[in-house]
């Protein structure tokens, strides 16, 4: 079990508060009490050792220590824009992305799309963010942004390098030789439906400067897509 958990609120001075599930999941499942070490995180990359001073009902007041050095990154920063897939495949993809050091989830809206981000289901999302960064020891949360279409992701960040897949797009090895020579400081990627992207979409895509890419031969499911894009980027994280 993780002994890492998450700070919601910005702490005071070297005093912390955990609070709803991370209090209850310190004390009541893994049974932590006053004088415990653990470690807190605040989702903003900074990291602490802390003591438990105070276990409440539904709070946990812990003591900070020095803060734990960060490490420095060189990866490109990458949005990824999906058409979230049903139950259970969202938590997954979720888990991973936040893993592989993907900065922001998208939820795209599609003609094809077959699962609505409500409220209710960015809310698990981000809880399961939380999770994942718990488990894998990254200190800053991947942004849930708010749900968006091709057009509304391009005006959102004019200045990316804006991706699609789509079958019969440039292979990604080829969009790296193409982007040879430029400064790439974020990168936005777009994964489409099951059905995948209409031929309008696909056509609105290109005039918002969208280029086609391509992931191998095979048609991928959705979650396996955003991975292959994020994992493209975290291993070769200084490539302009």
């Amino acid at each position: 079990m993780s002994d890492r958990f998450f700070l919601a609120e910005p702490p005071t001075g070297s005093h912390g508060v955990l609070r709803d599930d991370e209090a209850r999941h310190c004390t009541r499942v893994l049974r932590a009490k006053v004088g415990d070490t653990i470690r807190v995180f605040d989702g903003h990359g900074s990291e602490w050792p802390a003591s438990i001073t105070a276990v409440g009902r539904d709070t946990v007041d812990v003591a900070l220590g020095e803060p734990l050095p960060a490490g420095a990154s060189s990866r490109v920063p990458l949005t990824l824009a999906v058409a979230l897939p049903k139950g259970d495949r969202q938590k997954w993809l979720v888990e991973k992305l936040t893993e592989l050091g993907t900065a922001r989830l998208v939820p795209l809206v599609t003609e094809r799309g077959v699962a609505e981000a409500t409220d209710a289901a960015r809310v698990r999302l981000k809880r399961g963010v939380i999770e994942a960064c718990k488990q894998c020891g990254r200190n800053t949360l991947m942004e849930i942004a708010a749900p968006a279409t091709l057009q509304e992701l391009a005006a959102r960040h004019p200045a990316a390098v804006r991706l699609v897949a789509h079958p019969g797009g440039t292979s990604l090895g080829d969009q790296r030789r193409t982007s040879s020579g430029q400064a790439i400081t974020e990168i936005v990627a777009a994964v489409g439906p099951e059905g995948g992207f209409t031929e309008e979409e696909v056509a609105q895509a290109v005039a918002a400067g969208f280029e086609l890419v391509s992931l191998g031969p095979d048609i991928l499911r959705i979650e396996t897509a955003a991975i292959a894009l994020a994992a493209w980027v975290t291993l070769a994280p200084t490539r302009s």
